[in-house]
Formats: C-alpha cells, structure tokens, sequence
C-alpha cells in the first residue's frame, strides 16, 4: 500500500472514529438519567437512534484498531 493511499484511509478512519465516538456517547445508557437525557427521551426520534447504541460499536472498534495499525505502520511510534 502507498504512503498517499494509507494517509488518506488514516484521515477518513479518523474521521468515523471521531463521528461514531460521538454518535456512542449521545446514545449512551447513561444519558437519561441526566437531565438532557430526560427531555430527550420523550422524543421518539431519539428513542430509535438511541436503540442502536450497541451496534456503533461494531463500526467504532474495528475502525480504531485499523486506524492505529496503519498509523503506526506508516508513522511509527512516537516515543
């Protein structure tokens, strides 16, 4: 694989890592019980967003592993 072509999958991983990690934290199990969560669970649109928090891990994870594999491949490690 060229350097260009792992930069740019590095970037867009980077990218889906930051969107997932965001989409995981707003559908969190904990959300609720604060008090934003309250008034978000009475929105049905939240409700359906809200049920598939178990399956942005499956995009979360494997993102991260490749995404840190190819860094270090390509940029070492820093230390």
């Amino acid at each position: 694989m060229s350097t260009q072509l792992a930069t740019v999958i590095i970037f867009i991983l980077g990218f889906v890592n930051a969107v997932t990690g965001l989409l995981i934290f707003f559908s969190c199990r904990c959300l609720p019980g604060s008090s934003i969560g309250k008034s978000l669970m009475k929105r049905p649109r939240f409700q359906k967003f809200y049920k598939f928090h178990c399956y942005l891990w499956w995009i979360f994870w494997p993102s991260v592993v490749i995404h840190a594999t190819l860094v270090f491949i390509y940029l070492g490690w820093p230390f």
